[in-house]
């Protein structure tokens, strides 16, 4: 079993940047493919970025290429994801996953994942 709590979150004006942090218990495999999504009001969740715990080979969603950025403490457990250069349209609560198959091809799959964290609002005003 596996807990994720994620943080970070808050209001930033449009074109700042926030970190977010989650921060994984239990047993995490090297195999193992940790990811954020977000998800906005009256919207389907959206893939943001992941990585492979072991290898950390990133993945982005195109609407975020070049301007976040996810890694990875594998001695601490946590998973980062930098936000620079934030819009408006990026505000959403933003959720840390983890998926313990690791089929990379369906790594941008809500669906993929088994482990959620609660959530961390963002908003971006402008």
């Amino acid at each position: 079993q596996v807990q994720l709590v994620e943080s970070g979150g808050g209001l930033v004006q449009a074109g700042g940047s926030l970190r977010l942090s989650c921060a994984a218990s239990g047993r995490i495999y090297s195999y193992y493919l940790m990811g954020w999504f977000r998800q906005a009001p009256g919207n389907e969740r959206e893939f943001v970025a992941a990585l492979t715990w072991s290898a950390g080979r990133t993945y982005y969603g195109d609407s975020v290429k070049g301007r976040f950025t996810i890694s990875t403490d594998n001695a601490k457990n946590t998973v980062y994801l930098q936000m620079n250069s934030l819009e408006p349209e990026d505000t959403a609560v933003y959720y840390c996953a983890a998926d313990s198959r690791g089929r990379v091809g369906y790594i941008s799959l809500p669906r993929e994942y088994d482990y959620w964290g609660q959530g961390t609002q963002v908003t971006v005003s402008s």
